[in-house]
């Protein structure tokens, strides 16, 4: 897919191990926040990857002009009976937000889950203040299908709500 911000094309590819530490650097900022992730936001480097690269069924990477910038991955969003749904975490690095890389990892993600036999994709921690995510995931035809009240314990605005956001892909 083209970069709309700087007529780059957006690569996204299966993550080697060589990748780890640029994931490592956009994991580390983002989490550090406090601000759209509920994972601690004191993880460390070994921590970041049990959660974004072993745990995972699958993770993928968005290379830019020959950078990593994005990346994601997808698992079950439950075990057994509940397996044929599965769950996508999302990174872009800040510096390279705006430009169509979550957009395109997201779509990326859909024919992968598709590919793979999923069913469902469901968001289980959507914050409410993290607006552009909202925004974008509405408009590639996600639901809110709930609101946990008080969900998410956000470093700045205190307990604000998260949303569960779901897309079915069959």
């Amino acid at each position: 897919m083209q970069n709309a911000a700087d007529n780059q094309m957006v690569h996204i590819r299966p993550y080697e191990d060589a990748d780890f530490d640029a994931i490592w650097l956009i994991f580390e900022s983002i989490v550090s926040k406090g601000e759209t992730y509920a994972y601690d936001p004191d993880t460390d480097r070994a921590g970041a990857f049990d959660l974004w690269i072993k745990k995972p069924q699958q993770t993928f990477v968005a290379n830019v002009g020959g950078e990593i910038l994005g990346t994601y991955y997808i698992k079950p969003n439950q075990p057994g009976l509940g397996a044929h749904v599965c769950n996508c975490g999302y990174m872009v690095a800040e510096p390279a937000r705006g430009q169509g890389i979550a957009t395109t990892m997201c779509l990326h993600s859909q024919e992968i889950a598709r590919s793979l036999g999923y069913q469902a994709m469901q968001f289980n921690l959507v914050v409410s203040t993290n607006e552009g995510a909202v925004r974008l995931w509405l408009k590639l035809g996600y639901e809110i299908v709930g609101t946990i009240p008080d969900g998410f314990n956000h470093v700045r605005h205190g307990l604000v709500d998260a949303f569960v956001m779901y897309k079915r892909l069959t």
